[in-house]
């Protein structure tokens, strides 16, 4: 009460004001909330869903970090932070879906550290369509895909020591392989280039790996049964939308059929003799492999196959690369990654970049350039069941292949005798307005020559 007497009141309360002011305006300087915008991840995609957060409010992040996974409906993204600060807002709640330029997460930024530009910028490469941003590594600008930075960091790999060869001195995938191969000598997927392992003296055996005695075979989980009696409606989304989108446009193509029977006795006993050397070098060997390097053998003699139609139907493409498409059912749903450039690429290094695919597949993180460009297309049936069905064609793809399950049957040898082959039928769909019965027929011939006899693909490798 003494300090009432002592003050005027309206004096107390213009310096308390003036206090306030000089303080608001120093955390101002200090301190800044970004928002952080969704950036533009090309291919015409304007919204994604939010699978992954790995932040929460009150988190402190850095450059780079990753902050959530995202989805669309032709890839999955990891988005990385362009600041070093404190999460202050999540936008989205899981499986909500966020739109491209609207605020992902507020960061609060420590001002007197610097504060990268306003804009949120992303890079487009030539070649790829996957989000890009801009590294600031020991002063000087350093470009490189989510992924590239993951493979890097995996690899223990400072982007700053990588020599760039992409356009804007952007750093690739090729790159850090080859930097890491000049480094250590590793092999790394998907371009091994290590020596060729000789093969076993017959005398010799790869040591088979320990079998656990107490191995327990999986039981399927039994999920009570709840009836609500209220239906229930979903929006479609990620890869479920992509697939309306493309299914949609397949029907305006008109499909051919041709279905035949392959003898796979020869290449199953090859593969048995592959198998342990390709898990010396850290690769799984399936039958896929083989079936999609016969598939480019026979798409150099019969090219109409990996071509494409433009939308008037007065022109046709005819591809250089083999991008073969392996069509994966996934948790996400129905996806088809392409193994590039099988034209010049052994059995060993498809096998190894599919593994890189059913795993990326599989943790539902293959990124767009995995996704696009596909020319051709297998999908495996057989793994799930079945022998024959009728595959649907990608577009702009003209062709399609499904192949069904091996199965030991009772078939004939040249000599009248009775003999256990291994047999796996496949079904093919061609675009009949630019492949005619005759030029499927003819590509499956051979296609099925090459297993059926798989020494003479040597004679045609390049």
């Amino acid at each position: 009460s003494k300090y009432v007497c002592v003050f005027d009141k309206s004096a107390f309360k213009f310096s308390h004001q003036q206090r306030l002011f000089r303080t608001s305006i120093f955390l101002s300087d200090i301190f800044n909330i970004k928002h952080f915008k969704l950036s533009d991840i090309g291919e015409g995609i304007t919204e994604v869903t939010v699978k992954e957060w790995y932040i929460k409010e009150g988190d402190s992040v850095s450059q780079f970090d990753s902050i959530c996974e995202v989805q669309s409906d032709k890839a999955s993204v990891t988005i990385t932070s362009r600041y070093d600060g404190i999460i202050r807002k999540l936008h989205y709640n899981l499986d909500e879906i966020a739109y491209v330029g609207k605020p992902l997460v507020d960061i609060e930024i420590d001002a007197s550290k610097g504060v990268a530009p306003e804009e949120d910028v992303v890079e487009t490469p030539p070649m790829s369509h996957e989000e890009h941003t801009h590294q600031e590594i020991k002063g000087h600008k350093t470009l490189a895909t989510p992924a590239v930075r993951r493979l890097a960091m995996e690899n223990n790999i400072k982007l700053s020591e990588v020599v760039g060869t992409g356009k804007d001195n952007r750093i690739l995938k090729e790159d850090i392989l080859n930097y890491l191969a000049k480094q250590t000598g590793a092999i790394l997927p998907p371009s091994p280039k290590g020596e060729i392992i000789p093969p076993l003296p017959k005398s010799e055996t790869v040591p088979a790996a320990p079998k656990d005695k107490a191995r327990k075979i999986p039981l399927p989980v039994s999920r009570p049964l709840v009836f609500s009696g209220k239906d229930k409606t979903e929006p479609i989304t990620g890869f479920h939308k992509a697939m309306v989108k493309t299914m949609s446009a397949a029907l305006k193509i008109p499909h051919f059929g041709y279905c035949d029977e392959i003898d796979l006795t020869q290449l199953v006993q090859l593969r048995e003799e592959l198998k342990p050397l390709a898990q010396i070098r850290g690769v799984k060997l399936s039958f896929m492999p083989f079936f999609i390097k016969a598939a480019s053998l026979g798409l150099l003699q019969y090219p109409i196959l990996n071509a494409s139609l433009d939308e008037s139907c007065q022109n046709v493409t005819y591809k250089a690369s083999h991008n073969i498409g392996v069509a994966m059912d996934t948790e996400q749903g129905l996806i088809v990654p392409n193994v590039k450039n099988v034209q010049v690429c052994s059995v060993f290094e498809i096998a190894s970049e599919l593994n890189r695919l059913q795993a990326l597949g599989s943790a539902g993180q293959l990124g767009t350039n995995d996704l696009t460009g596909g020319t051709f297309t297998l999908s495996n049936i057989g793994t799930i069941g079945g022998t024959y069905t009728k595959p649907v064609i990608l577009p702009p793809e003209v062709a399609i292949g499904a192949l069904g399950k091996i199965q030991v049957l009772p078939r004939f040898n040249g000599k009248g005798e009775v003999f256990k082959a291994q047999i796996m039928n496949v079904s093919w769909s061609a675009d009949h307005r630019i492949i005619d019965g005759a030029t499927m027929a003819r590509f499956s011939n051979l296609w099925k020559s090459y297993l059926e006899n798989p020494a003479s693909m040597l004679l045609d490798l390049k």
